[in-house]
C-alpha cells in the first residue's frame, strides 16, 4: 500500500516538474509582437465594416471562422451523445426515480424559484447581445445550463422532457446549418451574417444575422449541456 502511494507520489511530482518546466520556457522566451500580423490586422480593420458588429472577435468566430465554431458544435453534441450512450447502461429501473434522494432544503427551493427566471433571462440576454458586448453563443449556452442544474439541485427527483431537449438541440443545429448555407448562396460565403440588413451599428438589430446565429448556438449549447446533467443525475438514481 505504501509503495502504490509512493509511486503516484513520484509520477504526480514528475508531472508537475514537466509542467514547470514547459511554462517557464514559455514565460521566459515571451515577447509581445511589435505589430499585428496580416490577418489579424485585416480582421481589427475590416470587421466592423463588414460584419457590423461591435464585437469584432465574436464577429470573426460566427462568420470568417464560422466552420471551426460548427465543429466545436459538433464535438459537443458528440460529448453529450456519448455520455448519454456511456451512463445509460447504469441508470435506475423505471419507476426508481428519485426514490434515493432526500428533499432539499427551502432556502434552495424558494431561492431557485427566484433566480432560475433571472438566470434564463441572462443567459438569453448574453447570446442575443454577442454582437454589441463580451459573451456570445458558448457562453449563454453555458449559463441556460447551470440554470438547469440549479433546478436539478432544488429538486434531486426533476426530470427534464428530454424530447424537449432533443428538440431544441436538433432545430437549433439544422437551422444554424441551413443559415450557413444561405450565406453561401445569397452573401460571401458559409455563415456570410449579411443575408441579413446589418442595420445601424451598435444598436441590438444590427450585424446582420450574428444575432440569430448567436441565438440558435446558445439554444444547442444549453440543451447540450443540459442533456449532459440529465444523463448524469440519472446515473445517481441507480
Amino acid at each position: 500500500m505504501t509503495s502504490n502511494f509512493t509511486s503516484r507520489a513520484a509520477v504526480a511530482l514528475v508531472l508537475l516538474l514537466l509542467l514547470g518546466t514547459a511554462f517557464w520556457s514559455l514565460t521566459t522566451g515571451y515577447s509581445a509582437d511589435a505589430a499585428l500580423n496580416r490577418t489579424a490586422e485585416y480582421y481589427a480593420v475590416n470587421t466592423p465594416a463588414e460584419t457590423g458588429a461591435q464585437n469584432v472577435v465574436t464577429a470573426i468566430i460566427v462568420t470568417y471562422r464560422g466552420l471551426d465554431t460548427l465543429g466545436e458544435v459538433t464535438v459537443l453534441f458528440l460529448t453529450a451523445a456519448i455520455v448519454a450512450l456511456v451512463l445509460g447502461q447504469s441508470k435506475a429501473p423505471r419507476g426508481a426515480s428519485g426514490s434515493g434522494f432526500l428533499p432539499s432544503g427551502e432556502l434552495l427551493q424558494t431561492g431557485t424559484k427566484m433566480l432560475l427566471p433571472l438566470i434564463l433571462m441572462f443567459g438569453a440576454y448574453i447570446f442575443v447581445n454577442g454582437h454589441l458586448t463580451p459573451g456570445g453563443g458558448f457562453q449563454g449556452g453555458a449559463v441556460l445550463a447551470s440554470g438547469m442544474l440549479l433546478l436539478l439541485l432544488a429538486d434531486p427527483g426533476k426530470r427534464f422532457r428530454k424530447a424537449v431537449i432533443h428538440r431544441v438541440e436538433s432545430l437549433s443545429g439544422l437551422f444554424y446549418v441551413l443559415i450557413g448555407l444561405a450565406g453561401m448562396a445569397w452573401a460571401g460565403g458559409f455563415l456570410d451574417n449579411r443575408i441579413l440588413p446589418l442595420g445601424q451599428f451598435g444598436q441590438i438589430l444590427s450585424a446582420g444575422a450574428i444575432p440569430l446565429i448567436y441565438t440558435l448556438i446558445g439554444l444547442k449549447v444549453g440543451a447540450e449541456f443540459s442533456s449532459i446533467l440529465e444523463s448524469l443525475e440519472e446515473t445517481e438514481d441507480a
